[in-house]
């Protein structure tokens, strides 16, 4: 079944619907779920949703944008929250993220999202799970930070690819996942289909940022990994691999990262 490594179903998007869209899944191929934090209080009900539901398991941790807010105390609680709900502990988070950089935005500035982004990835470090790395027009300075930081001793995902094919060498010699969603879709997509073209599927992992970044043909709608399958058809045309098989590889390599499946 589908593996989807990347949504956030707490975020207000899914208020009116979501437990019937969550309840919807399996029987729609969706037969795993990570919900990702973005924030400490959407760490807190990425927790509650992986509690409530069996097929859904978390990332904590803090992306660049929320890095204003945090200090080592809530980092510390942090930690302390990952320690004892990883599947080793009995509970069900797999993965700290999602972690990174985004110069897109001027806020926080470039040096508190470095801090906050090397703390993190030095944390995952110590409870010992891999990261979900979100890096946007922040290329160099994601890839040196992770090089400097070892971040191989953990590995993971690099969230919504977006850099070129050169680079996405280097996050493989690292032995890093790529998060590939709904952009991969879209018809101005080029260097990303040439980024797929090129990755070898052992290296790629389904994903799709609910709710946003729907594919063609929802593009501009409501996400939800409902919409996988369009991702998983435009891979299959990518590749020239059957469909069946890109899910069967593409599960695996999530449950393996994970340690899940």
């Amino acid at each position: 079944m589908i593996f989807e490594t990347h949504a956030h179903y707490d975020d207000e998007a899914f208020n009116e619907d979501r437990n019937e869209l969550l309840l919807s899944m399996e029987k729609n191929g969706i037969g795993t779920i990570v919900n990702i934090g973005a924030d400490i209080e959407s760490c807190k009900t990425t927790l509650e949703l992986s509690r409530k539901y069996p097929f859904i398991y978390a990332a904590l941790g803090v992306h660049p944008s929320g890095t204003g807010e945090l200090n080592e105390e809530l980092l510390t609680w942090l930690s302390g929250v990952i320690r004892e709900n990883t599947v080793k502990t009995g509970g069900k988070t797999v993965a700290v993220g999602e972690i990174g950089l985004d110069y897109y935005w001027n806020e926080p500035e470039k040096e508190v999202q470095k801090k906050w982004f090397e703390r993190q990835l030095e944390m995952a470090k110590e409870v010992e799970l891999p990261v979900v790395i979100h890096s946007r027009e922040a290329a160099k300075d994601t890839y040196d930070i992770m090089k400097a930081l070892h971040a191989e001793e953990t590995g993971g995902i690099v969230h919504c690819y977006s850099y070129s094919k050169e680079l996405a060498r280097d996050f493989l010699n690292m032995g890093f996942l790529f998060g590939i969603g709904g952009v991969v879709t879209f018809q101005n997509a080029k260097k990303l289909k040439e980024v797929v073209e090129y990755l070898p599927m052992e290296s790629i992992v389904l994903e799709t940022d609910s709710p946003y970044l729907a594919p063609v043909p929802n593009r501009g709608k409501r996400n939800s990994s409902l919409n996988l399958p369009y991702v998983v058809q435009e891979i299959s045309k990518i590749k020239g691999i059957e469909e069946e098989r890109i899910i069967e590889i593409t599960e695996a390599n999530a449950g393996k990262l994970f340690g899940i499946l």
